[in-house]
């Protein structure tokens, strides 16, 4: 069965902080290459989730690259991170540039004459599949806040039984990064046997405190902008102030103090949109205002809150005796990636996470970029990720 879901709504935005007035929120363009596919589950209730409540109906909106062989033994499947979706790379030259546009096509390191490529949107996400933007089928309303809480294991089991649907049900690899990784690592463990390959790209076992931290400030950001309305806000109004602060603190945690003073350093620059409130302005400080802009015009605010207590919620050990007894599930070849310059999970805890598998029997293997592009560079670093891709797909 399949079913589009409504998608973004274009609303109106009022004017405040450091925001000026917005004509239209997130929505997805019509001549969007995403396929929906909504699961028909055994249980009445709907599809349900680790942490109580169901998900009645659940559509997953995914694209795909490449063709699956007769065997069905040649695909590759890649988790998006935090704010990312479906859209890896272009399929046609109309099509807008994907987020890892360099990394997958005819002849690029994920080759799609010889894999097929499956990406899918994240349960909870606002691109296509379902989550708080959706409607509601008991009150024909958006969910808003009213979505109940999903974990990375409800995203990996819903994506467990969509592929099943698709026929495949042993994958060459799985590739993820950030939120992606954590999704990768759990489909590796609760799904060993389904798993040949899985790169690891800066993502933890579990999340560390200190990001949960900065998750946290974020959140709140959101709740208290005034036109959150309570998760409400459909139709009606939209924290653009909460979602683009959120976004601000979430690019200093993706980057580095190293690139920040080499691309922006201590440069004044003016601004004709952003009042001077406090003198003249940073150029760091215009540079994160218009990132913050640029999330507002793609991104569902309560998808941000929903998405980011999921990776805080992530514990690989969780009802399996710990990370260690997890990791000792894992039956495919793994490489972890760090990057020297992550301060959001540090070269080091990827390098621990590496060695752990290998302590708990998994063949794995850490590789490590330098780069001044922090957490960021698994999307940025194309030659040393096209390396990466290369070695691990072999």
């Amino acid at each position: 069965m399949n079913a589009r879901p409504s998608g973004g709504r274009v609303v109106a935005l009022p004017s405040h902080g450091y925001f000026s007035r917005r004509s239209e929120v997130y929505r997805q363009p019509s001549s969007s290459p995403k396929k929906y596919l909504t699961l028909d589950t055994a249980d009445p209730a709907g599809f349900p989730l680790l942490l109580g409540g169901y998900l009645r109906p659940l559509t997953i909106a995914y694209e795909t690259w490449g063709a699956l062989n007769e065997a069905k033994d040649n695909g590759i499947m890649i988790f998006h991170a935090l704010t990312g979706d479906s859209h890896v790379a272009r399929h046609g030259p109309d099509e807008p540039a994907g987020w890892w546009e360099e990394m997958v096509g005819p002849g690029k390191a994920i080759d799609t004459d010889k894999w097929f490529v499956l990406a899918a949107n994240a349960v909870g996400g606002c691109q296509g599949t379902t989550g708080p933007n959706s409607i509601n089928p008991d009150t024909q309303r958006p969910y808003g806040i009213g979505f109940p809480i999903v974990t990375i294991e409800d995203m990996v089991r819903a994506q467990r039984e969509f592929t099943q649907r698709l026929g495949v049900e042993r994958w060459k690899a799985v590739i993820g990064g950030s939120m992606g990784g954590m999704l990768a690592l759990e489909w590796a463990t609760a799904y060993p046997e389904s798993v040949d390959r899985a790169l690891i790209l800066a993502a933890p076992a579990a999340q560390p405190p200190h990001a949960i931290a900065y998750h946290e400030v974020g959140r709140q950001a959101i709740c208290l902008d005034p036109a959150w309305l309570g998760g409400d806000y459909y139709g009606r109004t939209y924290p653009v102030q909460g979602l683009a602060t959120a976004r601000m603190l979430g690019m200093i945690t993706y980057q580095s103090p190293v690139l920040m003073e080499g691309r922006h350093g201590r440069k004044m620059e003016g601004s004709r949109t952003i009042p001077h409130w406090f003198g003249p302005r940073f150029a760091i400080e215009n540079y994160l205002t218009h990132q913050g802009y640029k999330l507002v015009a793609r991104f569902d605010a309560n998808s941000y809150l929903y998405l980011t207590r999921a990776m805080d919620l992530f514990d690989l050990g969780r009802n399996r005796g710990g990370v260690a007894r997890a990791l000792g599930k894992i039956q495919a070849q793994v490489t972890v990636l760090g990057v020297s310059t992550d301060v959001l999970y540090p070269a080091a805890g990827q390098r621990a996470l590496a060695e752990a598998m290998r302590r708990a029997g998994a063949a794995a293997r850490y590789e490590e970029i330098e780069s001044p592009h922090g957490h960021d560079a698994f999307l940025v670093e194309e030659k040393a990720m096209a390396g990466v891709l290369r070695r691990f797909l072999g």
